[in-house]
């Protein structure tokens, strides 16, 4: 069994400020200091206060000498320790009493109780007690009892009760008395108060005060025992027990006269024995009930119990336990007592004095745990209303000793003394199963089946605990956070609480799981369950007060992120045995949703960063100006700072303390290319149009045969182009959008669509560097991608490209191609003015765009020309008129065109030149072709083309404006500008086309 500990530790005291209880070791008259922290007796609640703890001794201890008296009925004989010091006189009031008193305890072997209680030895053998350490008695003196005389039981007890020499030679002297005059007759059919009271005289003791004292004290166990607590319930109306109560009344006021014939003794006699020896029937029984009733019987007994420990060890029962426990057995007779009291009894006096004694011996848990195992037996055999009345309360003073460490058992336990915890464990779980299945109504109207009284008791014990304990985490928590505030980035709160709650579910699991898990399988889980709950309710409130995202309150959620990970690891574990492999433990941890709400704020914050950056687009791209010179590479500023914007954005993002980059990438990502792909739109808008600038086709006409165009013709026709064209390209001499401006959208728009190349691999690094980025995050490089930009930028410089090329060409360049070339006489008005021009604006485009779409935007400008070549042989006007033999010059006029972009090798490639130009190749053969067959032609290919209807009168083909020179439009148009007198009468006779407009 367990080693003696002298270094005590209440279970009641706070593990910071404890100290050791003084403990009284020498046998005196009064209880150990010891004594004064047990529990209230159970068996004392209904008591009178008038009977003291020392009377209500000293009345056990006279019950206990006459019930040890020989049942023979053989008178004793008293030598009083007056008469001499020699050894004979001084053993006389041992040798002289009953043999079970007289026997000796020089035995060392083992005791039953002992042993059945798993108790260990007494660290002091009251065999030294021979030797004189009795207590004192009224004159001082120690005891001069033969060394050479063995102790006996009678002594033991008379030092194990803390009773005197000479108030023990009293009562033996009166219990000699007694016997002497009643011969035969068993102390049961006795009132031993009454008696004493009849045969001890003021006399017999040291002075009058201390007899009065005597005879009141006798004269109110009499009033407890059969008036107070009878036996037999006695009615109000019960003419004895008022007599009796007045007789006492009168006795408590002034001392009567107790002598054998006095008249106020046999008085109180017939009263007495009235009420004592009467039964439930009226009868009168042999024996006398007198101490029996309840309480009063159940408290004596509690006392003589108490005698059974070491005056010198409190803590531990004495050797002799067995010969003592034999003669105390003999009181069960005169106070009522039968096994099972004396199970619930012994029960308490043993808790009790666990409790009184320091509280770390495990023995005598141990010894309580046992007994309770019979109280439990009892419980189940005996349905007796006062026995399940006193053990419902004995019980409810155990388990509610024992629950108040239990519901807190982390302030109550630590290194020192969690040994008793199992057994304390144990204990209150022995008391509760009794208290609710054996006594209470509610459980036997439920089946048993329903109730795990120990299961719901430690899944009590467990929750209050771990409630208590969280609570003081937070103060703790709470007072480090204020202690810091002084300090740089100090822990918010919540996460040194989320710190000190993973360390207590780590001492839980350790410490005290394993001794609960006796009880309940799954008492790891539910203490994790608990602190899940109580982090989590605070934590819930937290992220309710969360607007943005702060340092603060990615700490705290990564912290409670954390801590729920390994809690719900915990309630895993725990419960891979149980039936439904803790789905229930699991289902009381609703998520926290750390993640969650780290992720929602991270939106927040992304959205806010992508709001304001479409709103810094906004602003940046109406200021704008497109300087060709703000810078060395041709950029807009704003276009190099958007850029920089979305890097530094993206770096900010990725240096958030957040476990989650990989999943919220892809939404930053396209927030910021929706705001990349805006800024290019913007960049673009109001640039125009291929459209927007090739003049729209002038009515159909005929030529007058051999007409020589006037000046003011020319005027007023190059007036209308220029007026139309300046209606569809509103320039207003805005610079923004003059060629070198396009130039630079250009090259903005490319310098993005390079640096998103760039960007991307730099992300890839980043999402590499991330804590939980796995291989799969960024293998595809989907989630990594600028969608909607690249495709955005192409369509843009496409757009400007074409816009830069025509514009150039029918707006810039309009007054040597569209108002000059080829107006009135054809070889006087040929198109070297338009190269001229078209090779300097070919110049400032290669000197100002970037390399890369250089080409581009060069073909964009030869197919332009194209165009506008055949635009002015096709849809000319009246102002234009072609022989056949200005055919000669016109295609060396297009072979100029084609040698510009060629530039002798040093230009675009042949290949390009000949796919744009293979429109022309095919058109320009027809102004060589005389006009007969052109109508031949055009009559042939517009029958094909709307059949048999088209025989009575031609169709007027439609204009589709993709020349062709096999399409009826396009040879129309040849024979319009054809100076012949054929097609002039063809085009009058079949459409009447007018001469001029």
């Amino acid at each position: 069994m367990a080693h003696l500990f002298r270094d005590r530790t209440s279970l009641g005291e706070s593990k910071r400020e404890m100290s050791p209880p003084s403990l009284t070791t020498t046998a005196t008259a009064t209880m150990p200091a010891a004594v004064n922290s047990s529990l209230p007796s159970p068996f004392a609640a209904d008591l009178t206060q008038a009977l003291s703890l020392s009377d209500l001794r000293d009345t056990a201890y006279e019950i206990f000498v006459a019930a040890c008296r020989t049942s023979s009925g053989k008178p004793l004989s008293y030598i009083p320790a007056s008469n001499g010091n020699s050894p004979s006189s001084q053993s006389s009031p041992s040798n002289n009493t009953s043999p079970s008193l007289q026997r000796s305890l020089t035995s060392t072997a083992a005791s039953r109780v002992k042993k059945a209680l798993g108790l260990r030895s007494s660290s002091s053998s009251l065999v030294g007690l021979k030797r004189g350490s009795s207590p004192k008695s009224e004159s001082g003196s120690k005891s001069s009892t033969s060394s050479s005389r063995p102790l006996t039981v009678g002594e033991l007890m008379r030092i194990q009760m803390r009773v005197t020499e000479t108030v023990d030679s009293r009562i033996r002297r009166a219990l000699l008395r007694i016997a002497a005059g009643q011969v035969g007759k068993r102390i049961e059919s006795m009132v031993l108060p009454l008696e004493l009271l009849q045969q001890l005289k003021s006399s017999d003791f040291s002075d009058q005060q201390e007899y009065e004292a005597w005879q009141k004290r006798n004269m109110k166990v009499l009033e407890a025992g059969l008036i107070l607590h009878p036996h037999q319930p006695i009615g109000k109306a019960d003419t004895g027990a008022q007599r009796l109560k007045q007789i006492i009344r009168g006795a408590l006021e002034r001392p009567m006269e107790t002598g054998r014939n006095n008249e106020s003794m046999q008085v109180l006699r017939s009263a007495v024995m009235s009420l004592a020896c009467r039964s439930s029937d009226g009868s009168l029984f042999e024996s006398c009930h007198w101490a029996d009733g309840t309480p009063v019987n159940l408290r004596l007994y509690e006392l003589l119990l108490e005698a059974c420990f070491d005056t010198n060890d409190e803590s531990s029962i004495i050797e002799e336990v067995d010969e003592l426990m034999e003669q105390i057995k003999k009181t069960w007779g005169i106070l009522g007592i039968n096994q099972m009291l004396h199970n619930l009894c012994f029960s308490w006096v043993l808790f009790n004095r666990f409790v009184a004694t320091g509280q770390i011996d495990n023995d005598l848990l141990s010894a309580v745990d046992g007994q309770l195992e019979e109280v439990a037996k009892d419980a189940k055999a005996t349905k007796d209303p006062t026995y399940s009345r006193f053990l419902s309360s004995t019980l409810t003073s155990i388990l509610g000793w024992m629950e108040k460490r239990l519901l807190a058992y982390h302030d109550t336990f630590d290194g020192g003394n969690i040994s008793t915890m199992p057994n304390i464990v144990s204990i209150g779980i022995s008391a509760a199963k009794i208290l609710v299945e054996d006594i209470s109504h509610e459980y036997r109207r439920k089946k048993k089946g329903e109730v795990d009284v120990a299961r719901s008791r430690i899944d009590t014990y467990i929750r209050s605990s771990l409630r208590t304990a969280f609570a003081q985490r937070m103060e703790k928590a709470d007072s480090s956070r204020r202690s810091s505030k002084n300090q740089a980035n100090p822990l918010p709160v919540l996460a040194i609480l989320a710190k000190d709650v993973g360390e207590l579910a780590t001492q839980e699991k350790k410490v005290f799981s394993p001794i609960l898990k006796r009880w309940h399988p799954l008492a790891a889980g539910v203490a994790v369950a608990t602190l899940h709950a109580c982090y989590g309710n605070e934590l819930k409130q937290f992220i309710s007060g969360i607007t943005e995202l702060t340092p603060d309150a990615v700490q705290v959620l990564r912290a409670a992120d954390k801590l729920e990970k390994d809690l719900v690891q915990t309630a895993v574990e725990d419960s891979v045995e149980s039936d439904d492999g803790g789905k229930a433990i699991i289902r009381e941890m609703p998520p926290y949703e750390a993640e969650a709400a780290i992720a929602n704020l991270v939106k927040v914050w992304m959205k806010t960063k992508v709001d304001n950056l479409k709103q810094w687009v906004d602003i940046n791209i109406q200021q704008e100006v497109w300087n060709p010179r703000a810078n060395q590479d041709g950029l807009a500023p704003s276009g190099v700072e958007v850029m920089q914007v979305i890097d530094e954005t993206l770096d900010a993002f990725f240096r958030l303390p957040i476990p989650m980059h990989p999943v919220l990438l892809p939404d930053l990502v396209a927030g910021l290319d929706r705001c990349l792909q805006y800024y290019v739109t913007k960049s673009k808008s109001g640039c125009g149009s291929r459209n927007a600038f090739v003049p729209t086709m002038p009515p159909l006409t005929r030529c007058a045969t051999g007409s020589k165009f006037q000046g003011v013709f020319k005027k007023k026709e190059k007036s209308l182009n220029s007026q139309r064209r300046n209606s569809q390209v509103a320039t207003n001499g805005d610079n923004a959008f003059g060629i070198p401006q396009l130039c630079v959208r250009i090259n903005t728009l490319q310098k993005i669509r390079m640096e998103l190349e760039a960007l991307e691999k730099r992300i890839i690094t980043r999402l590499r560097n991330a804590e939980t980025a796995s291989e799969e995050d960024f293998s595809n490089g989907l989630c990594k991608k600028f969608d909607l930009t690249p495709a955005a930028c192409v369509e843009g410089i496409q757009q400007l490209s074409e816009a830069v090329a025509y514009r150039i060409v029918f707006h810039e360049l309009s007054h040597v191609l569209w108002d000059g070339l080829y107006i009135g006489e054809v070889s006087s008005a040929r198109i070297e003015p338009f190269l001229q021009e078209l090779e300097k604006n070919l110049l400032i485009i290669s000197d100002t765009v970037h390399e890369r779409v250089r080409t581009r935007i060069i073909c964009d400008i030869m197919k332009a020309s194209y165009d506008g070549f055949l635009l002015v042989l096709l849809a000319g006007g009246p102002s234009r008129a072609f022989s056949l033999q200005d055919s000669q010059i016109i295609e060396d006029d297009f072979k100029s065109l084609k040698d510009l972009f060629w530039a002798n090798g040093d230009g675009l490639p042949a290949d390009l030149i000949t796919k744009y130009s293979s429109t022309a190749r095919e058109v320009l053969p027809l102004f060589r072709t005389d006009s007969e067959s052109l109508v031949e032609r055009f009559r042939r290919l517009t029958l094909e083309t709307y059949g048999s209807s088209a025989r009575s009168r031609l169709p007027l083909p439609p204009t589709s404006g993709q020349w062709n020179a096999t399409e009826p439009n396009t040879l129309l148009r040849v024979l319009c500008h054809r100076n012949d007198e054929v097609a002039s009468r063809f085009l009058k006779k079949t459409y009447n086309l007018p001469k001029k407009l």
